[in-house]
């Protein structure tokens, strides 16, 4: 069984290949899009353990992505990695509500480190979702 179901979304090429590559010899399972609006269709009809999200995209930028696949599934574990980093961009997208903020090239070891992050906390997030659905028909049926 992988490790992770995770997205990858960068409008380059080799690079998804590369990082897609070493992630699934990883035992994680890789999903990839080259652009925001690809990104989005994905989020919209497969649930990601994490989504690892460039920033610099030509049209819809990682930052626009964020915002928008967050506001449709605000439980969404997202780590935006740029080659263009800076504080104001990195506090940026954690106050956007991303997990992480990581410069390209990014270490393996602590990429696959995060992605695992945002899998436990996706877990966690979807077992209280259950108890709190259970809790609510309980009480709805006074049992």
């Amino acid at each position: 069984m992988a490790e992770a179901y995770v997205l990858i979304v960068d409008d380059d090429k080799e690079l998804l290949e590369t990082v897609g590559e070493r992630l699934r010899n990883r035992d994680i399972f890789v999903d990839t899009a080259s652009n925001g609006a690809e990104a989005l269709a994905k989020i919209a009809a497969h649930t990601f353990d994490a989504i690892v999200l460039d920033l610099m995209m030509p049209e819809l930028d990682g930052m626009e992505t964020l915002k928008r696949a967050l506001k449709k599934k605000p439980d969404l574990q997202i780590i935006l990695l740029t080659g263009h980093a800076s504080v104001q961009h990195g506090v940026e997208a954690m106050r956007e509500g991303a997990l992480d903020f990581m410069e390209k090239p990014a270490d393996l070891d602590v990429l696959v480190e995060k992605i695992k992050e945002g899998r436990e906390r996706r877990m966690k997030i979807d077992a209280q979702t259950r108890e709190n659905a259970v809790r609510e028909a309980l009480r709805k049926y006074s049992w």
